[in-house]
């Protein structure tokens, strides 16, 4: 795995985890009893973003280390995916 390639693979498990981990402990504006008007009663009113985003910089880097070291090490390969027959063997 290059350079590229692990962190575009860092990046989309990041983004992944992000996603997962932005709906936890959301206190709503409703929640709160204080909704401005003109604004929905399921906007946040305390969304810790910048927790949540160091989170998931940690998790990721966790998932990543996991992912890649699984990659490089062989363990599992693109041929392993390979249910077709369409890839030449390895060699």
């Amino acid at each position: 795995m290059g350079i590229t390639s692990g962190l575009v693979l860092y990046a989309v498990i990041w983004f992944m985890t992000f996603l997962v981990i932005l709906p936890i402990r959301v206190e709503t504006q409703g929640d709160k009893g204080k909704i401005v008007p003109g604004t929905h009663a399921g906007a946040p009113e305390n969304h810790y973003l910048k927790q949540k985003a160091l989170i998931t910089t940690g998790l990721a880097l966790l998932l990543w280390a996991i992912i890649a070291g699984i990659i490089l090490s062989g363990v599992i390969s693109v041929n392993d995916f390979d249910w077709f027959d369409r890839l030449p063997d390895p060699e």
